[in-house]
């Protein structure tokens, strides 16, 4: 047992999913936090709120940065978060006079979400792929078995025949409808915050509203109002996850039952027992029934980091901070081990 099953060396082959975890990774949230401030200064330089000089030596200097990383620990374990300490050492490295120039008119809160929603990007694509797959199994096995006979089931106790096609649809409609909700709120998610200290862009005055356009379209994505202490986006987000994985939880429990006496469906591989070589278990299908347990508990911390006081919450962030990821990795890991269930199906139903 471990902090974190999702990055572990061992654990993660079960649990995790190595592609969503990497956006997640101390590398990738400095690639972002550093394309936030390279977005940031072009934005201020077209809107001449910096000099030519000055996006010159910004843009030199972060190319060829090297984060000190002892110092980041150290900076945020004083500050709370990483981006003092980070901006301190990228003005260190432009140097004067044109250092002071980076970050400028921006909190820390702005790198971080903006920072996060720039992986987000890329997570939301492994989650709609991954989707797309299993949606795809799904259909190939009522293809093949569809027809079938197979006894319907009400409240665990034989009730009527159905066919495989109406026990498949179970499974495969909500995944359809959450990669609809998926793409449906792209709009709302994908988003830059961009508001300074208390959210109102005092720095920039006039020109703040044309920067935060100007750094979202650099970015990819869309402009809107700040959202500092407005934290409903996220939480609709780890929804969307937690609905993912509960609809595939029960997936995993209708065939972890059927194959309780291999009479309604045939698996094939499975996990070994080291006290009964006979068994094979149905891994991929507990797992996902794990999978969805885990995420229905961590949708309510999210919706306990929707709290913040007045204009900035340092425990409701760094609450988001400690559940999102992993939300988001399970979500993934759900689907990863979905599919791989679903090829494990080598028949399902009464032949005819």
């Amino acid at each position: 047992m471990t902090v974190s099953p999702f990055d572990h060396p061992v654990f993660a082959a079960l649990l995790g999913d190595d592609e969503t975890a990497s956006r997640f990774s101390l590398e990738a949230e400095l690639a972002a936090l550093l394309a936030f401030e390279i977005a940031l200064a072009q934005a201020q330089a077209e809107e001449g709120v910096i000099g030519a000089d000055a996006i010159r030596a910004i843009l030199s200097g972060i190319t060829t940065f090297k984060p000190d990383i002892a110092a980041l620990r150290a900076g945020t374990a004083r500050d709370g978060v990483m981006v003092p300490e980070l901006v301190r050492q990228l003005r260190a490295a432009i140097g004067a006079p044109h250092g002071d120039r980076v970050h400028f008119g921006a909190t820390s809160q702005d790198a971080i979400d903006t920072g996060l929603v720039i992986r987000l990007v890329s997570v939301i694509a492994r989650l709609d792929a991954l989707l797309a797959e299993t949606i795809a199994k799904l259909a190939d096995l009522e293809r093949r078995f569809g027809a079938r006979a197979l006894m319907g089931r009400t409240r665990m106790q034989a009730a009527v025949p159905i066919t495989v096609a109406d026990r498949l649809r179970a499974w495969s409609a909500p995944l359809r409808r959450n990669r609809a909700r998926l793409e449906a709120m792209l709009p709302t998610l994908l988003v830059v915050q961009f508001g300074g200290a208390a959210g109102t862009l005092d720095k920039l005055g006039a020109k703040g509203a044309c920067v935060r356009a100007r750094l979202a379209a650099t970015l990819g994505l869309e402009d809107v109002p700040q959202w500092q202490s407005q934290r409903d986006r996220l939480a609709d987000f780890a929804n969307l996850l937690a609905l993912v994985s509960g609809g595939l939880g029960k997936f995993g429990q209708d065939v972890a039952l059927m194959a309780q006496d291999g009479g309604e469906i045939a698996l094939s591989g499975g996990g070994g027992s080291s006290a009964m070589p006979h068994k094979h278990n149905p891994v991929a299908a507990e797992m996902l029934v794990t999978l969805a347990r885990f995420n229905a508990t961590q949708l309510a911390g999210m919706h306990q980091a929707l709290p913040h006081e007045q204009e900035r919450s340092g425990a409701a962030w760094t609450l988001e901070w400690l559940l999102l990821p992993q939300m988001a990795v399970a979500a993934a890991a759900s689907l990863r081990q979905a599919s791989a269930l679903a090829d494990q199906i080598e028949s399902i139903g009464a032949a005819p």
